[in-house]
């Protein structure tokens, strides 16, 4: 299971330092290109619609080849992907290389996390997702210091090396045996599963936070640069909040095995919604800014390692594939993403940086209350039963 769960979490790793490497350099490329923040919400989002058209395609074939000829053939078109990124030098030649980057990405992250959770003990299913999520964040370190470096030695030099890293993974996953057979399970499957209350309840776990971060990581930077911080200061931040998020993710994966996983959701709720109304009102200087966005970084990403466990043990009591539940989060993230930095820097343009962060407060607050009167209606349900002759 260790040697599963380091592979797992170098390919998210790897993946994720693709995804995250654009954060700093995205104030060069508005600047360089004339990109406005919806154009650059825009690029932000190609990544996810790749994930949103693939992420289907990726679970049926994680689920009639298996899960680890998905991987390689995410990580080939990963490596392909990053070296096109690293010689465009327009705006529609990075759009379409941050597409297939996300469709990529979205066989990869569903092959492998349906790798590791197949094999993983029930009990200590939330840990392991929280291992892999903060490999994953330690990714999201890295990008920024990746996307810092390009800004300095060049976007060709710097995505080169990182696909020579992409192909070094490759081999090291053609050489790691799967024991987790296909199941070839019908689309059909896919399509009853979102039906199911409680699988739609994860889903929607997965979708608040992905809208909360395409924000921050369209509006963030932006507003840094406007306030006089540089690409090598905007990775810096990006890289203190992703640290902090990686290292917490494993202890709130173990909190969920041990305490449920509606605990650190509704804890993750009610701090998302006190971040979210911080960075409306604390934007006006770069030094009240930059500490707020490190802990929007932690307090958002408490939601990942308990939805994703709630929705895997939804799976086992309902039968579904794994790589049909990772795609449900693939489908959720993807189209949460497009909504929270394209939609959320369009509305910031016609408003201020302030609206939809209030939003994203009011939905915290909204969704916090009916967990909550969910959560008493049930106990008072189980105490009238249990008091029943």
């Amino acid at each position: 299971m260790r040697r599963l769960l380091a592979l797992v979490g170098a390919i998210v790793l790897v993946d994720t330092i693709f995804y995250a490497a654009l954060t700093p350099l995205l104030p060069r490329y508005a600047d360089e290109l004339g990109l406005s923040k919806s154009g650059a919400g825009l690029l932000t989002a190609m990544f996810a619609t790749g994930v949103l058209v693939g992420g289907v395609p990726a679970g049926l074939a994680a689920s009639w080849f298996g899960v680890k000829r998905t991987v390689l053939g995410g990580l080939s078109g990963m490596v392909a992907t990053t070296v096109l990124f690293g010689f465009a030098e327009s705006a529609w030649l990075l759009e379409v290389a941050r597409f297939l980057q996300g469709v990529s990405s979205s066989c990869s992250w569903t092959a492998a996390l349906a790798w590791l959770v197949a094999d993983a003990p029930a009990g200590s299913r939330g840990r392991l997702i929280g291992s892999a999520m903060g490999a994953a964040l330690f990714g999201a370190l890295l990008g920024p210091v990746a996307g810092g470096v390009a800004s300095f030695a060049g976007t060709r030099l710097t995505f080169s090396v990182l696909a020579a890293l992409g192909l070094a993974l490759a081999a090291w996953a053609a050489r790691t045996p799967s024991l987790h057979e296909p199941r070839r399970q019908p689309v059909r499957d896919l399509v009853h599963a979102i039906l199911n209350r409680r699988i739609a309840v994860a889903v929607w776990f997965v979708t608040l936070p992905a809208i909360a971060f395409g924000v921050i990581n369209v509006l963030g930077p932006l507003r840094l640069d406007a306030l006089g911080v540089g690409a090598a200061g905007i990775g810096a931040t990006w890289l203190a909040s992703a640290g902090v998020e990686a290292t917490a993710a494993p202890l709130v994966g173990h909190l969920s095995d041990r305490r449920g996983r509606f605990a650190p959701l509704r804890a993750g709720l009610g701090g998302t919604a006190v971040v979210m109304v911080a960075l409306a009102v604390l934007d006006v200087r770069w030094w009240m800014l930059v500490p707020t966005i490190v802990v929007a970084g932690f307090v958002v990403g408490v939601f990942w390692a308990p939805a994703m466990s709630l929705l895997s043990d939804e799976a086992d009591a309902t039968g579904l594939d794994y790589a049909f539940a990772f795609t449900l989060i693939n489908m959720a993230w993807a189209p949460a993403q497009i909504a929270g930095s394209g939609g959320g820097a369009a509305l910031a343009q016609a408003t201020t940086d302030s609206v939809p962060y209030l939003g994203l407060a009011g939905a915290c607050l909204l969704t916090l209350v009916l967990v909550w009167r969910s959560s008493s209606s049930s106990t008072t349900r189980s105490a009238t039963l249990s008091s029943t002759p």
